[in-house]
């Protein structure tokens, strides 16, 4: 069962071990075998629906490609219908993803699930920054503030420092987030972050930001 995390931003829901080890370690198997991208750094496969790095929604010229059976156990129950996307990322070590809002136009819910190695995701909202470590085998649940009006990312780094001092390495991390598409138009008014906002206001949103988190280790 997914509780919330009691910290700022408020939104963010949780559940330890949403896998066993046993079924983590024959994921992680499974993704060894798949035909990734050749490329150094974070790499990513899509099931569902592509995004577009260009309008920031749906890709309808890339053809649906239908969930794998291996995925369907992994599918969150608690929405009413399943993920139009499934995205599976690797992380090799030292890997990491440049701060972000996932695009409010497109996409409603967003959920995670970690395998493999840890490592820590940083919340950012102005000079506010909260850590949160991703844990191998938990299910995150992004609602609320921390979906919609703080960024989250990884960054690019060998270690990790956790708050007693420990310095841990990184090491091999795969991750799936499941994003369900928003039906009707986002309503929270945040022009940083919200491409509705930002088209109401005749702000057209830039584009690099999110390029380079196509492109980016």
């Amino acid at each position: 069962m997914m509780e919330e995390l009691p910290i700022e931003p408020k939104g963010i829901f949780w559940q330890n071990d949403f896998i066993t080890p046993e079924h983590e370690q024959r994921l992680i198997a499974t993704f060894r075998e798949l035909k990734w991208p050749e490329r150094p750094g974070r790499i990513s496969l899509h099931y569902g629906y592509t995004f577009d790095y260009k309008t920031f929604g749906l890709d309808p010229d890339i053809p649906y490609k239908e969930f794998p059976e291996w995925l369907q156990p992994l599918i969150p129950t608690t929405e009413s219908r399943p993920p139009e996307q499934v995205c599976l990322q690797y992380y090799p070590p030292g890997a990491g993803i440049p701060p972000h809002t996932d695009a409010h136009m497109a996409y409603d819910q967003l959920y995670a699930l970690s395998m493999g190695a840890p490592t820590i995701m940083q919340f950012r909202q102005g000079e506010k920054r909260k850590d949160v470590d991703l844990l191998p085998r938990s299910m995150m649940q992004m609602t609320g503030d921390s979906r919609l009006h703080w960024t989250h990312g990884i960054k690019k780094r060998k270690t990790d420092t956790l708050p007693d001092g420990t310095v841990r390495p990184r090491e091999e991390r795969w991750s799936i987030t499941y994003r369900w598409s928003r039906e009707g138009e986002c309503e929270c008014g945040n022009l940083e972050f919200c491409d509705v906002a930002q088209r109401r206001n005749g702000v057209e949103k830039e584009k690099r930001s999110v390029k380079e988190l196509s492109e980016s280790s």
